[in-house]
């Protein structure tokens, strides 16, 4: 027990020991990069400085390739034309001044250093929108055994970006990124672009593409050309959440104007009701010019608003117009002959307005003004043929028993008799007829009998009121004859509105619709 004990712990501590050795040989490795790192360092940087460009000779140009990736869009502001991006830029160049065999320091062929030990490009956004021009971050630069300097930087940068509205929400917009050195020409600094294809998507713009084209332009000030770097961000929006709060609400709302034409004019809400659209309207109209730039061009969606709250102001006011009409009193004229064949025949039947009992077929039933000439029986339920009268030996026709009081009238208006009339009343034609009152409306009958039974004289002694009860009722019949003319005109005039009110609702429905269908197509 003793022997297998002291082998256990004679093979533990080995282990022990080849684990510690293996460890420290790694240590020892390490140990020896970081000197020749350190010695590599001191080599390089000890008659080296970051201020000059570094080439040989200073003829030369220094080339830099320029890479950018587009990592993240933060914002678009149209109102005031400003695109935040955040992106990774890299910078390749060669540092004639920075080589070393990598065999004299036991194979290192890559440092990383801080930037701020090596010359850097001054390469600038040329659009930049930033008030603080502090938006790049400071970071290491890896450097190669032959010269080569790499530096990634990542960035976020404001832009500005000229933003077309014109076909607000379904716009493409195209905004530019320019890189270039601030300071050195085409003849000291020439830039190359290389693509990146890395994109992150974005819940509000979709990314198109950023091609980069390198553009050698002469400015004013100086002679010698300034090359750039252009990469272009083409961004499309995603329509839905403009459609489901901006446009399908204006349209559920624009669909509510033609409505106004279907209300009863009686109800007093056909203004109300335009008045409701025109200001919703309003308030969606104010909410889109609030983020839109305040620039000439107006966006789809503005014109669309005006659209319509140009059609529920006509509707509004062709609604008080056709209220006035249907308003029109008894003392209006009649309906012109060309309104009633053009509105009440034709667009009546186009429009589908018929009045009550009246169909798409057939015309509507007009009453007569009055019930005189009718064979129609009389409101006391008497016999539908009247007696003949003989008014002074001349033949008179009435009917005593259904309208005692106009007989009177007639025979008063007939001939001005100021004396006794004697009247003689034929009752052949009459069946069961029992005689006649002796005395009716203050007036004093005398009776006789004549020939044959049939016929009946009668002494009416017409007192001198009856004149004056006889002008009575002609007032109250021409008063009833001109009631009736003005209900008359009063039903057609309202008839004429009835129908310019579903014709207007019908092309006003129209007019929603297309451009409702209009404003959607630019969204396919």
């Amino acid at each position: 027990m003793l022997w297998l004990r002291g082998d256990f712990l004679s093979g533990t501590l080995q282990d022990a020991f080849l684990a510690s050795e293996h460890h420290s040989a790694a240590d020892i490795c390490r140990a020896a990069h970081g000197r020749f790192a350190q010695k590599l360092m001191k080599d390089l940087f000890t008659n080296c400085t970051n201020a000059l460009r570094p080439v040989e000779d200073t003829d030369y140009i220094i080339n830099v390739t320029l890479q950018a990736t587009l990592s993240q869009i933060i914002d678009m502001d149209e109102r005031n034309q400003i695109l935040t991006t955040y992106l990774w830029v890299r910078q390749v160049w060669m540092d004639a001044f920075l080589t070393w065999k990598k065999e004299d320091y036991d194979g290192l062929d890559t440092i990383r250093i801080p930037s701020s030990y090596v010359w850097r490009p001054d390469i600038v956004l040329y659009n930049s929108a930033d008030d603080e021009f502090s938006s790049s971050m400071e970071t290491n630069v890896v450097l190669r055994n032959d010269g080569q300097v790499m530096w990634d930087q990542p960035a976020i940068t404001k832009s500005s970006c000229s933003v077309d509205v014109a076909f607000f929400p379904f716009d493409v917009q195209q905004c530019d990124l320019t890189f270039g050195s601030w300071t050195h020409n085409g003849n000291q600094m020439d830039l190359f672009n290389a693509d990146l294809a890395d994109f992150v998507p974005n819940v509000e713009w979709e990314v198109l593409g950023m091609p980069a084209k390198k553009n050698v332009i002469l400015y004013g000030c100086c002679s010698e050309p300034y090359p750039d770097i252009t990469f272009s961000l083409h961004l499309k929006r995603r329509a839905s959440f403009y459609i489901f709060n901006l446009l399908i609400p204006c349209m559920m709302i624009s669909f509510l104007a033609p409505l106004g034409f279907y209300l009863p004019a009686d109800s007093g809400e056909k203004v109300s009701l335009g008045v409701t659209v025109l200001l919703a309207l309003t308030v969606f109209q104010l909410l889109v010019a609030e983020s839109m730039p305040p620039s000439e061009s107006i966006p789809l969606i503005g014109k669309y608003y005006i659209a319509t709250m140009t059609m529920v102001t006509a509707s509004t006011a062709l609604t008080i117009f056709i209220m006035n009409i249907h308003h029109c009193g008894g003392e209006a004229r009649p309906v012109p002959e060309w309104a009633e064949r053009f509105i009440l025949k034709y667009l009546a039947r186009i429009c589908f307005v018929y009045e009550v009992g009246e169909n798409c077929l057939g015309g509507a039933r007009k009453e007569p003004l009055s019930q005189e000439g009718s064979d129609s029986p009389s409101a006391n339920g008497g016999s539908t043929k009247g007696a003949n009268w003989d008014v002074n030996g001349k033949a008179w026709g009435g009917k005593v028993e259904v309208e005692p009081l106009k007989v009177e009238q007639e025979v008063t208006n007939q001939t001005d008799w100021k004396e006794d009339l004697f009247v003689t009343i034929d009752h052949s034609q009459e069946k069961g007829a029992a005689g006649v009152r002796g005395e009716e409306s203050n007036c004093g009958v005398e009776g006789g009998g004549g020939a044959g039974g049939n016929r009946r004289e009668i002494l009416v002694r017409c007192l001198c009121q009856h004149q004056e009860l006889g002008k009575n009722v002609e007032y109250i019949a021409n008063s009833y004859q001109d009631q009736r003319a003005a209900q008359l005109r009063i039903g057609e005039w309202r008839k004429v509105a009835k129908v310019m009110d579903r014709f207007f609702m019908w092309l006003f429905f129209i007019m929603v619709f297309f451009m409702s269908i209009l404003i959607l197509g630019k969204s396919v």
